[in-house]
């Protein structure tokens, strides 16, 4: 018989912004931190993805919008849209 982690037993990877480490918004060190790779790795990416096919400041910014800050209950287009509502 497999014996299954019970659901309490795995830690629990959150994907956020971090206050330390954070260049501009802090998109990359949080990608990194969630993935456990160097942050200069997930910075190449974006530069990359945004020489090769322009993809990568629409993909930051959408991170910036869609993670919360670390210590923030929400997003910040999530605290947005709560206010014009």
């Amino acid at each position: 018989m497999t014996s299954y982690p019970e659901p309490n037993d795995t830690p629990t990877t959150v994907l956020r912004r971090p206050r330390g480490g954070r260049i501009l918004a802090g998109v990359a060190a949080g990608i990194a931190d969630y993935l456990g790779v160097d942050v200069t790795i997930v910075r190449i990416a974006f530069v990359v993805l945004t020489l090769v096919g322009g993809i990568g400041i629409p993909a930051y910014l959408a991170g910036w919008l869609l993670m919360p800050s670390e210590g923030a209950p929400t997003s910040a287009l999530e605290q947005w849209l709560a206010t014009h509502r």
